[in-house]
């Protein structure tokens, strides 16, 4: 388990550098709303974290590559619900700099990530 949770953790920090690159990217190069681009950072860092935790962490249960990549993608929907709403609450209704209330989300966000895919994407063969 130990072993798991830094794999995880490595895979984590790869997604959310993508996603926080993708998102500075958008926000400051393109001005586009920060709710925006952090959809679009954070569907490019869950494709890129599905990848690599489906290959590196998790042992895959047997079901199609499809139906798994659909269960990731519905999981991390509870994800960016989790993100966006932090985000909002952070923008919104505080003075925060919002890559300040992003770093707190992705504390939170890895949390519920790790025990949805744990307990719905994960076999439980030994």
């Amino acid at each position: 388990m130990i072993l798991q949770l830094v794999k995880f953790g490595i895979v984590g920090v790869i997604a959310a550098l993508v996603d926080v690159g993708v998102l500075v990217a958008l926000k400051e190069l393109l001005h586009t709303d920060v709710l925006v681009a952090s959809t679009v950072s954070f569907c490019v860092s869950v494709t890129v974290n599905y990848l690599l935790s489906m290959s590196l962490v998790f042992k895959s249960k047997n079901q199609s590559k499809l139906r798994e990549f659909i269960l990731f993608v519905l999981l991390s929907i509870g994800g960016l619900g989790l993100n966006q709403l932090i985000l909002w609450i952070g923008v919104r209704f505080t003075s925060v700099y919002y890559l300040i209330v992003k770093f707190i989300a992705m504390i939170i966000v890895p949390v519920y990530n790790f025990i949805t895919r744990k307990i719905f994407l994960e076999s439980k063969e030994k």
